[in-house]
């Protein structure tokens, strides 16, 4: 595969992904697959690493990624490369890939990742949601005892079974609204810092849908954000402006302090 058929790909998963240039370097690199220099907008691909297109086009998806967060945040992106927005993009990319029968999925095709799988969701981390939604029960049972003697929960969640008094907060939440087991712990307290009912019942279904964290993540934060997005915009303005006057102020001192230092030096 060559970079004018990488291109192609590329722009079957996102016709609308403005300029941008594959280019690869013909080398082989310990350090990285692929980098993007959003200044030229160019995908480079150390196309050399790779022993089959599948890996080559993974990381072209992810370099990819990062263009497309470059060319359509209409916020200031994070000095951070790898947000919860990027992973978002780019795993909405692979889903669409393999569908389209552009990136063939290792961890479906290959029967070994495939029984491991199995084996980690059903055996550990639904049966871990499990244990951590009955926890959740008894910790219910516990705060009402302690309301009935007039007894501190907190104290008797720091104290007696040594679990921090958020934790056990959150997974009071998980049992009282009932949030699936099977999406696994992690997922489970995602859903259950959601307070909108709607919205927490789209998250749950999502993640029951096999869409990733990051994913489930950002179109919340979408969702809640939504209509904040000048208000955001404006926040981050006034802190580069006060940015900006601090570095006038600092750069006015150290000026000042070089034609002391200036002044001194003629003056010997």
């Amino acid at each position: 595969m060559n970079q004018d058929q990488v291109k192609q790909r590329l722009l079957q998963l996102d016709d609308d992904a403005g300029d941008f240039s594959v280019i690869f370097t013909g080398k082989k690199s310990r350090k990285v697959d692929g980098l993007y220099y959003p200044d030229r907008r160019e995908i480079i691909i150390h196309n050399k690493n790779f022993t089959t297109d599948d890996q080559l086009i993974y990381t072209a998806i992810h370099e990819f990624a990062h263009h497309l967060q470059h060319v359509r945040s209409v916020e200031p992106i994070s000095t951070r490369a790898h947000t919860v927005r990027f992973w978002n993009i780019f795993h909405t990319l692979l889903f669409a890939a393999e569908k389209m029968g552009i990136y063939s999925n290792i961890f479906k095709r290959e029967p070994r990742f495939a029984e491991i799988t199995r084996t980690i969701r059903d055996n550990l981390l639904s049966a871990n949601g499990d244990l951590m939604k009955e926890l959740g029960r008894l910790l219910t049972v516990a705060y009402d005892l302690c309301r009935e003697f007039n007894a501190s929960f907190e104290d008797y969640v720091d104290r007696e079974l040594l679990l921090h008094r958020n934790s056990a907060r959150m997974l009071m939440k998980i049992h009282a609204y009932g949030i699936r087991p099977e999406i696994g712990f992690e997922n489970m307290k995602t859903v259950a810092r959601i307070s909108d009912d709607s919205l927490r019942a789209r998250a749950e279904a999502a993640f029951a849908g096999g869409n990733t964290p990051d994913m489930v993540k950002a179109e919340f934060a979408e969702s809640r954000n939504q209509g904040g997005s000048l208000d955001m915009l404006m926040r981050e303005r006034e802190r580069i402006e006060r940015s900006i006057n601090n570095l006038t102020l600092r750069l006015a001192r150290v000026e000042k302090k070089i034609s002391e230092l200036k002044r001194d030096e003629a003056a010997t």
